[in-house]
């Protein structure tokens, strides 16, 4: 047998030396470039923290301090006033300010849709519908319960806009989002169902409507929903 002695294999900290040392010669090479460079990125620094500490936190701090205005504004009755500060700063499009102030515009623009719905007022009801959803899309989704509310919304937009496929995917989004929560996953199922049923997709209904009755048989008695005949009606339908 052969004792001649291999090459041992370089090892990761092998690698990383050899890279330091390479990038060491290649400083000493060009210390006059790295020093302007470092000037630069030394200067950048100092801009970023100056945007942050002068900039940003100021500009974070008169978000919360309007959208508590509009809060205010909105317990106060005065719907009309929280609307407009609320789609301000949904506009401005930063920080966490903009983005419940986004959901809350949409909130009042479908309200609004809704009564001019009531009053028969169909196109305007629309345009309020529309940007409605326009603003409900701009909401970033943080967590379970509000972020099922925000699809579900998208979806009650949809309907009044009479994109029925569109709203299903919405409502398909909120029941996922909810994540089985007993007091909010029916909810958004049973609209699901409701634009199944507008669909005339019937086996789709009646399939959801019986994991309801698996599922969350106690909402369905707290909020006394005859699921039976739904389940009757739709397994007629479906046949």
């Amino acid at each position: 047998m052969s004792k001649k002695k291999t090459a041992a294999p370089e090892t990761g900290l092998d690698e990383l030396n050899d890279s330091l040392t390479k990038v060491t010669t290649s400083v000493q090479k060009n210390k006059k470039v790295i020093a302007i460079i470092s000037a630069v990125v030394l200067a950048v620094c100092v801009l970023i923290l100056a945007w942050v500490y002068f900039f940003r936190n100021p500009a974070m701090n008169r978000a919360n301090d309007n959208i508590g205005e509009a809060d205010l504004a909105l317990a106060q009755g005065n719907d009309s006033t929280a609307l407009a500060t609320y789609r301000k700063i949904a506009d401005d499009g930063s920080y966490d300010a903009g983005n419940r102030a986004a959901l809350n515009t949409a909130i009042l623009l479908y309200q609004q849709g809704a009564t001019a719905l009531t009053d028969k007022k169909d196109a305007e009801a629309k345009k309020y519908f529309q940007d409605a959803l326009t603003y409900a899309e701009k909401y970033d989704v943080e967590d379970d319960i509000i972020g099922a509310a925000a699809y579900g919304l998208q979806g009650d937009c949809l309907v009044n806009l009479d994109r029925l496929d569109d709203a299903a995917a919405k409502f398909q989004k909120a029941v996922k989002t909810s994540d089985d929560n007993p007091a909010f996953t029916p909810y958004f199922m049973f609209k699901l169902a409701t634009v199944y049923e507008a669909q005339k997709k019937y086996k789709e209904q009646l399939a959801l409507l019986q994991e309801v009755q698996a599922k969350y048989l106690q909402y369905c008695q707290d909020h006394r929903i005859d699921l039976d005949a739904q389940i009757e009606l739709a397994t007629l339908r479906a046949k």
